[in-house]
Order: C-alpha cells, then structure tokens, then sequence
C-alpha cells in the first residue's frame, strides 16, 4: 500500500465535503463544544476557522453512525486530530492482532476481554477510516486493505485465543503455545472481499474452516468435526454478537462445502472429495479470491495448491459461462434490479454495479488461469490489468471497469457510513440521497445522479458485450424445420442465403432437432443449437461451397459425445463460429480433431491467439502453466499429449488464418516437439532413477534428426530420433533397488521413451517416433554409447548418413553429454571429403528414391523430381564437401538457411533464388496441406476451402495454373540439382 506516514487529519483540503443542512450542523457543533471540555485539542479546534474544522462538522452532520462513536469513546478525536494516520491505524491493527496473548505473570484473556479489544480496535479503526476516506485522505484501496487487515488480526486473534483455550482445557495438544495456529491443520480461509483485501464499512466476511485431523493437536482426532465446530460457534460469538462495544465482524461460513448438510469445520480429505467430485462454478469463482488468513498458513496455502487444478481448469467446460451468468441473472430477477435507476439502486447487486464488475473479471480468470498463471490474481482491479495485459480486454475496457469499480465502492462505503448498516443500496428519499451525494463531494443530487448513471451505464455496456446474448439474427425469409416435409419457404431462404442443396440442408438440420446424435440429445442442447441455428446457417452460407462445409459440420456433430458447452461457446462468440466455419470448409483434418477432442478449441478464446505468435517462450511459458502441480508420471505424460494435441492445433489455426507464414509454422512445430519431448525425457529419467536408481558419472541425451534437427516439422510429421549415453569406464551398476548395469539401463530407458511418446492412450499419442538413423538402423542397439556412435560415423557410417547428420541437433539431456555429442557431430562433419565420391552417393541415393517411391501426383512436393528431396539433398551434399572447399559450416539451419549461407559460394544467384521459391512454394503446399488433411492430399478430392486457401498461399488464380507453376519449378529445381551434385 503507498505509505501514510505523511497523511493526517488535519491536512484536509477545503470544501472537500458540505454539511447536509443548518438544523444538523448546530447539534454537531453543540456536540464538539461538549467533547472540548474534556479534549483541549478539540477546544482548540473551535476557536479559529480552518478546513479541518468545516470538514469535521461536515462529516459528522453527514454521518450519525460517526456521531454515535464521538459520543461514545470522544478521545479518538483528539487522535486523529494530532497522530499520523499510518500509526493509529497500525497501532489498532496490532491491538486487535494481539488480543489473545496473556500478558506478563497473567492467565490468557477472557473471551469477554478479547470480545472488548477487537470491538474497541475495530471502531477506533472504522472512525479513522471514514474521515480519511470522507476528507479523501485515502483512497477507497487504501480503505479496504486497512480494513481487511483488520479482520485479518481479528480472526487470527481469535483462532489463537479458541486454540488456546482448547490446549488449556485439554482438548489440544498445541505444538507451541505463543504461537498457537502454528502446525495446527486448522484452515481458515478468507473468501470474497476479504480475500481480495477488498472489504467494506460494513461487509460480511465470509470464511471457510477446514481441518486436517492428522496434523498431530487433536487429543482425540476421531472427535475433530466436534470440537472444531464447537470451536467455530465461538468465533462467530465473538466475532459477531453485539455487545455494549459493538461487534467486530459479521461473520458468514456458509459458502463451505454443502453447508445444509455439514459442520462447520471440514475435514480436508472429505473437502478435497467435495471439490473433485461434486463441485459447483460457482464455488469455483469464489475461490479465485481464498486466502489464508488465521490458522496454520502454511496449510491453507498448500491446501489451495491442491485445490488449483479444481478452480482453473486446464480446459473449460464451456456450459460455465452461461452457468455463472444465470447467477448474475438470477440475482436481478430475484431482487428487481433490472433497470438502473438511482433512487433505491443496488449499487452492488443492480444493474452495472459491482457484482458485474466483479463476474466480468472472474469469468475470464476461470476461463484462461489454467493457462496462463498471471490471470490468477485476487484483487478486481489487479485482475482487470492482467486481463489487459494478456490482451483479453483492451486498455479502454480496463481502465473505464476500474474507475467505475472504484467510484462505485466509493458509494458503498457511503451507504454503509450513515448508520454502519450492511446495505448496499441508495436511499428512496431526495433529502436522505442528499446525504450521499454531499458524502460524496457532490454540490447536489442531480449532479451525483449524472455522475452514477454514467458509471453504471459503463459498466452495464461493458458487461453485456461479454455475456449478455446478441439481439435476433436478422433474416430474411422463414427458417422453419418442425414437421416430416420441407418448408418451401424455407427452402427459398437457405437458397438465398448461399446453400445450393436447401433440401439437403433441411433434412440435416430437422436431424439435429430430433436429437438423433448424442450431442442433441438433452433437450438443452437442443434448445441452444436452435437459438444458434440462424447464426450457423448465415456463416456456412457464406463461405465457399457451403453445402459442403455444413454437411462436414454435420459429420462433426454426429461424432461429438456431448453438445451444450460448445453450442454455449459459439452462441457467445461470432468470432470462433466464424472461424469454425473456415475449419469445417477447408480443414477435415482439424475438423476431426475438434470432434474427437472438442476440448483443443479452449485455446481459441484467448483473443491474442492469432496475434501472438507461436514462439519457443510463448510455448514455453504455457507448458509451465499447464504442467504446474503435476506429480504422477501418467498425469504429467497425458498432460504433454493434451497439450501437443492443442498448440498443434492452434499453430494449424494460425496457419489456416494467415496470422503466420508456413516457415513460422515449422518452427513454432519443431519448438512444440522440443519443449514436449524436453518434458518427456525428464520424466522418463525421473521414473528410471526411481526403479532403478542411477549410474554414478552416466549420462544421456536426445539427438533430434531430419525436419526436427532442422526446425522444419509439419502438423503431421513424425520425429526422427537417436539416443546417446556415456558413463565412466569403471561404472557399475546402478544404484537402486533393482540395479542393471549401464547398457540394459540405457537400453530400458530408451524403450521407456519411445513408449511415453508413442504409446496410444485415450489422450492419443505425443509423437510417433522413427529411430532407423540410429547407427546400425533398426539391427542396431536403440541407444547408442557415444563412444561407439564416434567410432560408428567415422569408420562405417555410410555418405546417406553423414547427409543425415547434418540436420542433426542435441534436443534435450545432460548438459555435459549434450556438449559432448555437439563437439562430435560436428567434428564428424568437418571431415574433408572427395567432391565426386560424395555427389555419386548423393545422385545414386536420389535415384534410388525415385525407382522405389515414386511421386503420387504433382501434388506430391516431397518425392517429385526436383521436389524437396532434391532441394534437401542438394544443402546436405554443399554441407558434405564445404569443409574441403575451405567453406565453414554452420549448425543448427533449415534448408532454406543452409542453402543461403553455402549456395551462394557453389550455386549462380539466379539458380539459388529459383530453388529459395521452389521452396518456399513446397513448404506451404506441405505445411497447409499437412495441417488440413491427412495422407495425401489430392486436389480432386479436396474440400473448396482448402484449395482456395492454397491458391491464396501460392499466390496462383486457379488449380490448374498451380499445377503449371510446380511443373516449372520442379523441373527447374532438377535441372539445378543435377548441375550442382555432379559425380
């Protein structure tokens, strides 16, 4: 919080309120000359004119609930006259903090004595507050955060105390008397406002006990429900029953798990249960904001660890957001806050008030904090910059919410200010609307009202954009699919709106109405696919062949297992129908993965994913995040599937959208399989170490070969890998419980990681795995001992497999080994060879290529004479004799780089700028045709989106002259193959 130690009272601006009327301020001065008797600062006060004392008699005609505390405890007037802010307020936050602690050669406090010490810190702290706040002194941050900090101490003085007593009855076993809560496994969570550090005048404060019975203070731990919730009736005693000092705080524990039906203290174990099993959304937005604050810290903090992965999930069920806008809803139509007005208005609950400040924030943390860490924020405000940050709203949104946020608190603040009620709603009255409006620094209520409905309005505009429905489609014509026989009418309309079938498309959509797919058939379901049908046929009918893409849409419903939360995602979000529509046109092969793992479409409601691009932190920072908590090494290998299986499909949706260029799309593929497989082999060393212990000195890593060393992979490439391994001559065994000596332990280990890349699961497969350039290839040993690979590549190693190597690249392992296996791949590399012994070995390889694989079609860029092969071939042989041309070569290229830095030393520029197009033209042929279809693509058999989406990549007007240009440039390709690779 900024700091108040230069912050007092007395240092209040002129007019900064107006006293409500004569009448009140003659009771109010009669009332300080009183007090003056007894407080010469007061006295003092009377006698000249300043700001201080106009502001004083203001506030006090203003706020009776202020009188009645001067009238009560009238030193705390002279206090906040002549001590700093910072100090009352800490001072009091420390009294309260301490109420529990015996004092010196005395017995532990009373529960009557420790009622009195926070009911005394609690109105000494309210008054300070509410004239700083009122003089605008603080702010209303700095007001809340005083204020929970105050409810912090209280209840953790409290928690002592009933602990205390408990050890002291015999009850507990305290494992350190002066700091009772200490290892306790009693959990007492703030929620809502308090958790935020967001509490008001008069708020609530809503907690939630748990306990852990095995935590070692419970004398009988079976009797914990018991004790603990004879426990928790005291705190609310002492927290909340009025006595002649007032009350603390109201104190609510309702929002514990099933509270008609349990204590109020919950075991641990059976609240965990609860969440996993039974858990609502909306105790999933209530948590966003728990916090620790009395007990054992230490266990709330990692009970709400544990509790992570319940509260973000790592995708969303999309049927939530409309859940957590019904509350919304259900709050105005119970309450009748369905207008805005200013008279009577819930400035909480009613239109455009906090509450829907509050949703607007929290449903976008549920909906992307299980990716992304730093939307996992508590307080609104913070939470609203974090959204902008991460660009889910704009800067505009934000800082219109936060200004609204806070006038709005500002207002409750001054509801609650006039007779410390727990309301949050403005007065009926003109003379009592007054009163706020003044509070408020206003001359008058229409200027306050103007001010009020500004805000609300704001508010109410910015949250509709995100929940509320759009209004009716508008379509001209009837869309009517009831009944056995067509609807000429509407057949006329779906003719009108693009569909050259309307029979065919009536029959479909009738099929979706009879719920005869598993997605349609809960009369939910139904009920939102028939709001969303106008909007669906309006996007098919809008793009190319649209019979075609809705009939691929229909297929993907027949498959999907359940249809509510996506007909809920896309009913909200024209932007993901649209883009929807361009898969089901284009893409079969994403269309195919959204219907057998829907959940891969949670990425596309960041509305930075088209913008940001795909790079190896990006990827990074996400996988972080999703992998955050995973212990298990089935859990951790299905999270790196769920994973893959998404940013594939977010890097082909980048692809299909423009927003990155194919040469980007084989990076951000290869950085994916990276980071993945860097995951992977961590945890397949882990489980090793852990059944067989290690190898003292060994090492491993993972050379990754072909498109993966060269940073080139596509959508559906496989990953081409060898394993190496070293360890002292005299190693023995490894250390564990069932020991095996180092080449069964590499060999074992290797096995593991093929298996927890390939192995089929219901998650589906990571990567398939191809380790046939490993020395030997497939009679080889799967792992290789450096030592041997050395000796392999520099006395055995065919020409074909030196062109492999050098794409070659260290992936992942021992940093050690992974320096080593650096230093040989590329010492092997150096290597001067004869030019005409390695272009005959290069030529033969490639014909032999093209007598047993040849090409499918011309669409068939990798095989064709003078395809990619040529291309590739023709950078490996360059890379091959560089070293005897006195060339230096550089690591870690793709092709296309390979081929600038040595072909412009052996190629003429006009053939190296022919074969940099040839490609760039089959890298995205390959790229968008990989991530769109499977196995080959065939042009004839193609969906119209995918070859308009081509011709627009290729920049051709129509099949056929793509057709022409990739004859041209092949045979032009060849031709500079044959003259550069000359035996």
């Amino acid at each position: 919080m900024a700091d108040q130690r230069t912050k007092r009272l007395v240092d209040v601006s002129a007019d900064v309120i107006k006293p409500l009327n004569k009448t009140e301020t003659r009771v109010v001065v009669s009332q300080l000359k009183d007090l003056g008797r007894q407080e010469p600062v007061v006295a003092d006060l009377l006698l000249g004119e300043s700001a201080v004392k106009d502001f004083l008699i203001a506030a006090l005609t203003l706020s009776p609930h202020l009188r009645e505390i001067v009238a009560r405890q009238p030193n705390l007037i002279a206090q906040a006259l002549s001590t700093p802010l910072d100090e009352s307020l800490e001072g009091l936050v420390q009294q309260a903090r301490q109420a529990w602690q015996p004092q010196a050669d005395s017995p532990s406090p009373s529960e009557a004595a420790v009622m009195t010490c926070l009911r005394q810190a609690k109105r000494g702290l309210s008054f300070f507050l509410a004239l700083a706040d009122l003089g605008r002194i603080l702010d209303a941050r700095e007001v809340t955060f005083w204020l929970s900090r105050m409810a912090d101490a209280a209840i953790a003085a409290a928690i002592d105390h009933l602990l205390l007593v408990g050890s002291e009855t015999g009850k507990l076993h305290l494992k350190d008397v002066t700091a009772p809560a200490k290892g306790s496994g009693l959990i007492v969570l703030g929620m809502g406002k308090l958790g935020a550090f967001e509490l008001n005048y008069s708020s609530d404060i809503d907690l939630v006990v748990f306990f852990d019975a095995e935590a070692g203070i419970l004398n009988q731990p079976e009797d914990g429900t018991e004790t603990y919730g004879r426990m928790m009736r005291r705190l609310i005693r002492i927290l909340q029953e009025r006595t002649a000092d007032g009350y603390v705080f109201r104190t609510d524990l309702r929002l514990r798990p099933d509270p008609g039906a349990t204590p109020l203290a919950v075991p641990v174990e059976a609240a965990l249960n609860y969440y996993e099993g039974r858990g609502q959304n909306w105790e999933r937005a209530a948590f966003i904001k728990a916090r620790p604050v009395a007990g054992d810290v230490a266990a709330g903090e990692a009970f709400l660890k544990e509790l992570s992965p319940f509260v973000f999930r790592k995708y969303l069920d999309y049927a939530a957001i409309a859940d957590i806008h019904s509350i919304k809803r259900q709050i105005h139509s119970h309450k009748g806050h369905s207008t805005i007005a200013v008279k009577g208005h819930n400035v909480k609950l009613g239109r455009g008030g906090i509450r829907e400040i509050e949703f607007f924030a929290q449903t976008q943390q549920l909906i992307a904090g299980g990716r992304m860490l730093e939307l996992r924020t508590k307080a609104t405000e913070a939470a609203l910059a974090a959204l902008a940050q991460a660009r889910w709203i704009d800067a505009d949104t934000r800082d219109e919410l936060t200004e609204a946020y806070w006038f709005l608190r500002d207002v409750e603040h001054r509801i609650q200010m006039v007779h410390d009620e727990q309301t949050h709603t403005l007065p009926t009255t003109e003379a009592e609307l007054k009163r706020i409006a003044f509070m408020m620094g206003f001359s008058s209520v229409p200027s306050f009202s103007e001010a009020l409905q500004k805000r609300l309005k704001t508010v109410e505009r910015r949250y509709a954009q995100l929940f509320e429905q759009e209004g009716e489609l508008s379509i001209d014509g009837n869309l009517v699919f009831t009944g056995q026989k067509d609807d000429p009418d509407t057949l006329v309309t779906l003719q009108k709106l693009g569909f050259k079938r309307p029979e065919d498309i009536s029959r479909v959509i009738r099929t979706w109405h009879y719920g005869r797919y598993r997605a349609t058939q809960s009369v939910e379901a139904r009920e939102r696919l028939t709001e969303l049908t106008p909007r669906l046929l309006k996007s098919f009918g809008e793009s190319s062949r649209a019979d075609e893409a809705l009939l691929r849409f229909d297929a993907f419903l027949a498959g999907l297992p359940a249809g509510i939360q996506l007909f809920s995602l896309l009913a909200n979000n024209a932007a993901l129908l649209d883009l929807l529509v361009t898969i089901m046109a284009a893409a079969p092969r994403l269309a195919n993965i959204i219907a057998s793992r829907p959940h891969v479409f949670d990425g596309m409601l960041d509305p930075a994913i088209l913008e940001e691009l795909p790079t190896r932190s990006y990827l990074s920072k996400r996988l972080d995040a999703f992998l955050m908590g995973v212990g298990h090494y089935e859990d951790m290998l299905d999270r790196l599937r769920i994973f893959a299986a998404e940013q594939r499909f977010l890097i082909g949706i980048r692809l299909l959208t423009a927003s990155i260029t194919a040469d980007t799309a084989g990076r951000a593929f290869t950085d994916l399989a990276d980071l993945v497989i860097d995951q992977a082999f961590q945890a397949v060393q882990r489980e090793m170490e852990a059944s067989h212990g290690r190898i003292d000195g060994a090492e491993a890593a993972l050379v990754g070969m072909g498109k993966l060393g060269s940073y080139e992979l596509t959508a559906g490439s496989d990953v081409d890998l060898i394993v190496l391994y070293e360890y002292p001559e005299d190693a023995g065994d490894s250390d564990g419980e069932r020991p095996l000596d180092p080449v069964r332990y590499y060999t074992r280990f290797t096995q593991r990681l093929i298996a927890a890349l390939s192995a089929p699961t219901a998650e589906g497969v990571l990567y398939e795995v191809d380790m046939r350039l490993r020395p030997s290839g497939n009679k080889g040993p799967v792992a290789t001992r450096l030592k041997a690979f050395e000796r392999y590549q520099a006395q055995e190693a065919w020409t074909w497999e030196h062109m492999a190597l050098t794409r070659a690249r260290l992936v992942t392992g021992d940093a050690g080994l992974m320096k080593q296996g650096e230093a040989s791949i590329a010492g092997i590399l150096q290597t001067r060879r004869d030019k005409s012994e390695v272009a005959t070995a290069v030529t033969e390889m490639r014909s032999l290529i093209d007598a047993e694989k040849p090409p499918k079609d011309a669409f068939d860029v990798k095989l064709i004479p003078g395809g990619l092969i040529d291309l590739e071939f023709m950078a490996q042989y360059l890379a091959l004799i560089a070293p005897g041309e006195g060339i230096p070569v550089q690591r870690g290229l793709t092709t296309a780089e390979s081929l600038k830095a040595l072909g412009t030393l052996m190629i003429s520029k006009d053939d190296l700028e022919t074969c940099l197009a040839a490609l760039k033209l089959y890298s995205d042929i390959a790229q968008v045709t990989r991530t769109c279809v499977d196995g080959h693509f065939h042009p004839a058999e193609a969906p119209a989106g995918l070859m308009d989406l081509l011709l627009r990549v290729t920049d051709c007007p129509d099949v056929k002259s793509l057709e022409v240009e990739l004859k041209r440039v092949s045979k032009a390709v060849r031709r500079i193959f044959q003259a550069v690779v000359r035996a």
